[in-house]
Formats: structure tokens, sequence, C-alpha cells
């Protein structure tokens, strides 16, 4: 009995084995299909790459939205023979009697020429806006056209339109001329003032910059020697003195030689100005801050400063307002201040026969080429003494 027991729970065993082993066939079978997509997700990797190449695209164009590329901005090219274009640098030459063609990318641009042009082109001048660029066509130029040409970008909101001087972009021509080798000029003498500290520049300005040039003093006459450092030269600008002093003052002019030619350009004559650092600072002082009536009252007015430095004085005083005259003395003398000579300037104003209206306030201005300040005083008067 005990072993039919025993056969029969061996045989309920094996069933239910089996049969759980049938249940996972059919959860692996039903399962299966959904494991096919990831399979197919894995051998189409190619599409999750699109996907995610075109989500980079807008990236890219946000970018150039924000940085434009160099090839938008401002441009100068020279427009040569056959529809040819040429990028221009810092300088360029075209032969007198050619015509210069220049084109500027932007809409809208304004051209800036050298000054001989701005007086008097002759209609030979034209400058054309067009869709995305501007154009300067001149033509038979000469060897006064020689100078600084500019493409300035114009920033506009609505009609209102302004020149952008930061992006701007300078081209200097020259204009070789076989028989004028400087700019030509209607001026026989220019007259220039050499101001201290101040460089100044003598525009001996040549149509070929393969010109050799030199500087020469008229009397005595000599060549003036250029070392680069105290005078220099540039083929764009002329010769510089860098700190002018008074020894450099006189009549000067350039010498420019080219194979079997040799000209000289335009006379200038120096004329050397002792400029002041600053303003002058005058002190002002009363003779005396309480005045009677009848008595003579002294106001002065003192600026201690640079040598050669020329001030001149004015005056504010009450009596102004009845139109009592002004009387002053002026003097200019140099004094040693702890060794070093200064100039000291001195203005005096002078009341005679002090009146009640001359009571008030006494204002001295003190000037200079530099500019100008002030310093006050008041006056009280009072009644005259029995």
């Amino acid at each position: 009995m005990k072993w039919r027991l025993l056969l029969g729970a061996l045989l309920i065993s094996l069933l239910s084995a089996q049969l759980g082993h049938c249940q996972n066939e059919d959860k692996d079978d039903k399962s299966a299909p959904e494991k096919r997509p990831k399979g197919k997700a894995r051998a189409g990797k190619g599409a999750g790459k699109r996907t995610k190449t075109a989500t980079a695209k807008p990236k890219l164009t946000a970018i150039a939205t924000q940085a434009p590329p160099a090839s938008q901005g401002t441009q100068l090219t020279q427009v040569l023979n056959k529809g040819k274009f040429q990028k221009v640098g810092d300088s360029l030459s075209v032969a007198a009697g050619d015509t210069l063609q220049l084109r500027c990318k932007g809409n809208p641009v304004q051209w800036g020429v050298p000054y001989y042009l701005e007086e008097e082109d002759a209609g030979r001048l034209k400058m054309v806006q067009h869709d995305r660029y501007g154009t300067l066509t001149l033509a038979n130029a000469t060897g006064a056209d020689t100078g600084e040409f500019t493409c300035y970008p114009m920033y506009c909101e609505d009609t209102d339109c302004r020149k952008e001087y930061n992006k701007a972009v300078k081209v200097f021509i020259f204009f070789p001329d076989p028989q004028e080798l400087f700019v030509p000029s209607s001026d026989y003498y220019e007259v220039i003032q050499l101001r201290t500290n101040w460089p100044t520049v003598l525009p001996c300005q040549v149509t070929n910059p393969l010109a050799k040039v030199t500087l020469h003093r008229e009397f005595p006459p000599e060549e003036v020697q250029v070392d680069g450092t105290e005078i220099s030269f540039n083929v764009k600008r002329g010769f510089t003195i860098h700190r002018p002093k008074p020894h450099h003052a006189g009549s000067l002019y350039c010498v420019a030689s080219m194979g079997g030619l040799r000209q000289s350009s335009t006379k200038y004559m120096l004329i050397y100005v002792n400029y002041p650092a600053a303003p002058p600072a005058p002190v002002i002082q009363a003779s005396s801050g309480s005045v009677s009536v009848g008595s003579n009252l002294q106001v002065t007015c003192i600026v201690v400063g640079e040598q050669d430095v020329v001030v001149d004085f004015t005056w504010e005083y009450p009596g102004q307002q009845i139109g009592r005259p002004l009387y002053t003395q002026d003097s200019v003398e140099v004094a040693n201040n702890i060794g070093r000579l200064r100039q000291r300037s001195v203005s005096i104003l002078m009341v005679d026969e002090v009146r009640d209206v001359d009571q008030g306030t006494y204002t001295c201005t003190a000037q200079n080429l530099e500019g100008s300040r002030s310093t006050s005083t008041t006056v009280k008067v009072v009644p005259k003494k029995p």
C-alpha cells in the first residue's frame, strides 16, 4: 500500500515538472516578439545617427547667427580688367591716367576721399550703391589724387544713418606721375605751428612710393638730418618732428628724386610756440579786504608757470555795473623757484578813490594756449573815518 502511495507522488511530481517547463517555453515564445524590436534597433544604428544629426543642425545654425563668418564683414577690393577682383592692402599704386575702381561690401556704405577730390573732381569721381556693395570709380587719375580712400559701413535706423568708424576699411593710393613727384599744391608757403612736445607733420606727400625724399633748410641752406627718433619719415605722411624745439623753427622744404628727375616741394614756414602743459593757476590778493570810501584799492593776480608762455588776464569787478573804467598794470618777469627758472606773470587792477559801488567780488581770469582758470576775492567798502 505504501509503495503505491510513493509511486503516485512520484508521478505527480514528474507531471508538475513537465507542466512548469511548458509554461516557461510559452513565456519565452510570447516575449520573443518584444525582443525583436530591440534587435532591430541595434541593427539599424544608422537611423539613430540620422536623428542625432538632425538635432545638431539647429545648434550650428544658432552659432552662425550669433557670430557671422568673416566674409560677411566689410571688404574692400579693387576691380581689375576683365572682371577680376583683387583684395587691397594698406597701400596701392595706380598709374596716373588710369581708372581706379573700388568695391566695398555693405548696404549702404559711404566713401571718404583725399581733400583734393572733395574740393574738385571735375566729374571724374563716381560713387554708386548696389544691393550688397558700393562702388567708387575715379577716371583719368592724376598725381593730385594721391591720398587715403576710406569705406565706411553705415548703421541705419529707418532713415537715420551713421558711419561705423570702428568697421571702416582704409587704403592709401599712390598715383605715380612721371612728371610730378610731389602732390601738387597751390600754396608756395605753408605756415605750420610747432607746439612744445606735440608731434608736427610736414606733409611732403609724394605720388610715387619709390621716390627718395630728403628734408632741407632754406636758411642756412643745408640738409636736415633724419635719424628716425627726433625726426622720422613715412611715405604716406611725410616728415614728423616728434618733439619740436626752438631750433626746428625756420623755412624748410622737401626734395624728391627718382631716376633723373629731382623736384622740390612747397616750403613750410615753421613757427615755434611754447605750449604750456596745463592751463594757468592764478592766485588773487587784494591790498585790503576792507577799504574806506575815498581810498585807493589794488587787486593783484599772479600766475607762476613755464617760461615763454603768454598769459592773458581779464577782470570782472563791481564797478563794471556803472561803466567804471578798467585800469590795470601787467608785467612779466623770470624768477628762480628752488633752482628752477619760472615765469611770473602779474596783472594789477587799480581802483582810485573807492566808492560804495566798488564793494563786491573781484574775479581774475588767466588764460594761455591750453585753457583758462579763474579766481576771486571779496572787498568790503566802509565809510570814511572822520
